[in-house]
């Protein structure tokens, strides 16, 4: 099924391998909030197990410097995408008012982002993401 929307999201390629799990993690939670629409249905198994909704759509994972992160997260908001952040300072933080205070105290242009998802139209994101290698 080829959806009209796409979720990607972007980290920082010289992050540790924990880190970028914890950011694509923490990024696809916020993806899962951009509309009603982007869940889909819980599961259950053969034996009547309830197991939460998923995302309905794949997930693409790319990599970028620190200067494709402020390119695209420039780009998705000029395209009006749904964008969702993660900055290195959140890294010593645990908890989200800590994490939403650490945001907030940082101007756009000098938000020291390790991640940022993008949620939209297929092809604004693919425009957004244009360049940016997959994450191997």
């Amino acid at each position: 099924m080829r959806f009209e929307t796409k979720i990607a999201i972007v980290v920082r390629h010289d992050l540790a391998v924990w880190q970028k799990l914890n950011v694509t993690a923490f990024l696809a939670s916020g993806v899962a909030h951009a509309t009603a629409e982007v869940m889909g249905a819980p599961y259950l198994d053969a034996s009547d197990n309830g197991y939460l909704p998923l995302l309905r759509e794949p997930v693409l994972v790319y990599a970028a410097e620190a200067e494709g992160l402020r390119r695209a997260r420039d780009k998705g908001f000029a395209r009006g995408l749904a964008t969702a952040v993660y900055t290195e300072e959140m890294f010593v933080s645990d908890n989200d008012v800590d994490n939403r205070a650490a945001v907030r105290a940082v101007p756009a242009e000098k938000l020291n982002l390790v991640g940022l998802a993008l949620y939209g139209p297929r092809n604004a994101v693919d425009r957004t993401t244009k360049g940016l290698p997959l994450h191997g």
